[in-house]
C-alpha cells in the first residue's frame, strides 16, 4: 500500500508596487500608502547588492514592482 500525500491549497495574491512611489510620508495617509512607500524606497536603494537582496524577498512574498508604464 503506498503512503498518503497530504495536499495543501495555498492562496496567493501578487502585491503590485507602482514606481515611482511616495517618496516621504504624509499626514493622513493609509497603512497601505505607507507600505507602497516604504517597498518602494527599498527599491530604490544605492547599492545593487540590496536592490538584488530585496528583489529576492520580493519574489518570495509575490510583490511585483511596476514602473508608471504598466511593466
Amino acid at each position: 500500500m503506498g503512503t498518503a500525500i497530504d495536499y495543501q491549497k495555498q492562496m496567493t495574491e501578487i502585491v503590485y508596487v507602482n514606481l515611482p512611489g511616495p517618496e516621504e510620508p504624509q499626514p493622513g495617509m493609509t497603512g497601505g500608502e505607507l507600505l507602497h512607500g516604504f517597498l518602494a524606497e527599498l527599491n530604490r536603494a544605492p547599492s545593487a547588492e540590496t536592490r538584488a537582496f530585496v528583489s529576492t524577498l520580493a519574489s518570495k512574498w509575490n510583490i511585483h514592482y511596476r514602473n508608471s508604464s504598466g511593466r
